[in-house]
């Protein structure tokens, strides 16, 4: 039996080829598209979780994600949150979006810091060339996004349409991938002495949990988020992407399983004369149809296979010459197999029914 899936295959390679490409380039459109929007909320949270800080607090009624408030923080604030019990220090920061040409989305996640101060909470070291100077037209980054992005100490970057001398990059990567001074981005945003963010550093032997009550006891108005829940806050925060995606994977099931269809119906068309010998052998109607479903599997997993091959091979593409991300779960996966498999049954059926139902006499005399 197996022998005679592997032959019906193998009859007519070209399509075989097709189908299993058509199958696959289906597959490899699902699993990146959520490797990249899920790898990049994870990378991005991964870094803003990496500040060094444990606390991070906003302004009561902030939404969404980081970078898509205005400061409202007046930084001077940061003092009276020192005397609060347990915190080390709070660095006033901002953190906006600007437009990009160069991203998945479109804008850029931009941190403007007071350096000194934040790069001692976020451990942060000078790679090559110098810290920023405050209020001035400088941007520093991290060493893998300057090298991804073909750029050196000195070279000009375009924010809000201005000239930014690169003049430093740094380890490990935290926040924003691109800092600039923070006066600087208050005076670009017309903000006054302001910030969106204070990041709390906590005092050795308190927990995030204590110091957190101890600030919102004597600020209620402020939102507290611990920087360990940054990842599975950043998941929640958009709520469509999960429909969105679950959508993406329904898609492309259905057309997995049409194009399973189209396949398996033109090959009992063309094979209705050997299904008649089959059946005037003695082949019974369950195995006939049986055949059908087996190479509609068969068809099935190598489309799964080329798709996540090929997903593995972009992801790598994408490491080594952007700073996307794509993550590849598990069970993602897994969820792929099974939907895929489900449809290339499902499309199997109409034509392994009316492979089992035709007449052994007709079969033998089509032409």
């Amino acid at each position: 039996m197996n022998s005679l899936v592997f032959s019906n295959m193998l009859h007519r390679p070209a399509r075989t080829v097709v189908s299993v490409t058509g199958i696959g380039i289906g597959i490899l459109l699902i699993v990146l598209t959520i490797g990249l929007a899920n790898g990049s909320l994870r990378e991005r949270a991964q870094r803003e979780a990496n500040v060094g800080a444990e606390i991070m607090l906003r302004p009561e009624g902030s939404k969404g994600l980081s970078g898509s408030d205005a400061p409202r923080f007046p930084v001077p604030m940061g003092v009276d949150l020192e005397r609060v019990e347990g915190v080390a220090s709070a660095i006033p920061i901002i953190q906006t979006t600007v437009r990009s040409d160069d991203g998945l989305t479109g804008t850029r996640l931009l941190d403007g810091v007071p350096y000194d101060k934040y790069a001692a909470t976020a451990g942060l070291e000078i790679i090559q060339g110098r810290k920023f100077v405050d209020g001035r037209n400088e941007m520093m980054a991290d060493s893998s996004w300057i090298a991804k992005n073909k750029l050196k100490i000195g070279d000009k970057f375009t924010l809000y349409e201005k000239d930014f001398e690169i003049v430093g990059s740094y380890e490990p990567s935290a926040g924003a991938r691109v800092k600039i001074p923070l006066a600087t981005l208050q005076e670009q945003l017309g903000s006054g002495d302001k910030a969106t963010t204070f990041l709390v550093k906590i005092k050795d032997g308190f927990t995030p949990e204590t110091v957190s009550n101890n600030i919102l006891a004597k600020f209620p108005n402020l939102q507290s988020i611990r920087t360990s829940e940054i990842e599975e806050l950043y998941g929640q925060a958009i709520p469509a992407l999960n429909v969105f995606l679950n959508v993406v994977i329904g898609v492309a099931g259905v057309i997995a399983g049409l194009i399973i269809l189209l396949t398996m119906y033109t090959t009992v068309t063309e094979r209705t004369r050997q299904i008649g010998v089959m059946k005037s052998l003695g082949m019974s109607n369950i195995n006939i149809g049986w055949t059908i479903v087996q190479e509609a599997l068969l068809l099935s997993l190598g489309g799964i296979v080329f798709g996540v091959l090929a997903t593995v091979i972009l992801k790598y593409v994408f490491a080594k010459w952007t700073t996307l991300t794509v993550a590849i779960d598990p069970k993602t996966v897994a969820t792929i197999v099974v939907v895929g498999m489900i449809s290339g049954t499902i499309g199997a059926l109409y034509p392994g029914l009316r492979a089992a139902r035709l007449d052994a006499v007709e079969a033998l005399n089509y032409d």
